[in-house]
């Protein structure tokens, strides 16, 4: 039986494999049924919930500015443009190889990215404790990485893969042994929620929901083995107006994004905008609030 269920899952697999290249909008329908339960799939011609209306808008839409602004690197542009320099980590390099990085001219603790996917992030707390074959092997191995294609998120594949050295943040206020990450949801410029991330490790976290209004929503989310409810225990930013004016005005012209945040007393600093959050597979969500931020994702069939 065991055999049999490896066999199964490798087939799967293989099969996975061959619809993200020739047919990825079938990939997403199986993926979304894996993840949701609801073996009816994806409604493409009529989506309601937010998973439903992030993978029409894959396949329905023009994604170009996702690809621009889901590259880690390009969208720094985008944030200076729109004023808003002062909120970027500072930037201390970027290459097209990691065999073109001189570590002799990096600080002594800094981030190491690429620029074109999620999770191939490296930091660095001492740079004269890393192995540096290993630490280029990693990245030029990131960077071959197809992303886009597993999860069929189609954008991503037009993004020149870059590697990014940033400025390591940290916070010392022992809130969280890791930075508390904001990501406020947005439509089309009005800020929905944020998903507060804190105390990660590798693939556990604790996690928070909070209003617009900063009241705390335990409802909202689903919790499973790897993360679990804080509790409410971050309290709200004294400048999270700030926050949610900055997300807000980011969002403006797109139907649905998250937006990444950081706060370090006081200092807001920008982390990414997601167009295709948990791939458009999101199950950590009740399905009251997948159904409530659906409404709000306005398709351009619905203008």
């Amino acid at each position: 039986m065991i055999l049999f269920r490896k066999f199964k899952s490798m087939v799967k697999l293989m099969h996975y494999s061959y619809l993200s290249r020739h047919n990825p909008q079938e990939l997403a329908d199986r993926l979304y049924i894996d993840a949701t339960g609801n073996k009816n799939g994806i409604n493409w011609e009529s989506p309601v919930d937010l998973n439903e209306k992030i993978n029409w808008l894959k396949f329905n839409s023009d994604t170009t500015k996702w690809s621009e602004l889901a590259d880690k690197y390009a969208v720094r542009k985008f944030i200076e443009e729109k004023g808003y320099k002062q909120y970027l980590v500072p930037l201390l390099g970027v290459w097209e190889n990691a065999n073109e990085i001189d570590f002799s001219t990096l600080p002594d603790s800094f981030v190491l990215k690429t620029n074109n996917g999620a999770g191939t992030v490296m930091v660095v707390e001492d740079k004269t404790l890393i192995d540096q074959r290993t630490v280029r092997a990693q990245l030029n191995k990131w960077l071959k990485n197809k992303f886009g294609l597993k999860r069929a998120e189609p954008h991503y594949l037009r993004i020149k893969p870059l590697i990014i050295a940033e400025s390591l943040l940290r916070d010392e206020s022992g809130i969280s042994s890791s930075l508390v990450d904001y990501k406020i949801w947005c439509f089309d410029g009005k800020a929905f929620g944020t998903k507060v991330y804190y105390n990660r490790h590798r693939f556990e976290a604790d996690t928070e929901w909070y209003d617009r209004e900063w009241n705390y929503h335990p409802e909202k989310l689903v919790f499973t083995n790897e993360k679990g409810d804080g509790g409410g225990k971050i309290t709200k930013p004294k400048n999270y107006e700030q926050m949610i004016s900055f997300a807000e005005d980011l969002s403006k012209g797109f139907p649905q994004v998250r937006v990444d945040l950081y706060n370090i007393d006081g200092q807001i600093y920008f982390g990414e905008m997601t167009f295709t959050a948990s791939g458009g597979y999101i199950n950590a969500y009740s399905k009251e609030v997948l159904l409530e931020m659906g409404k709000l994702t306005k398709l351009p069939t619905d203008r």
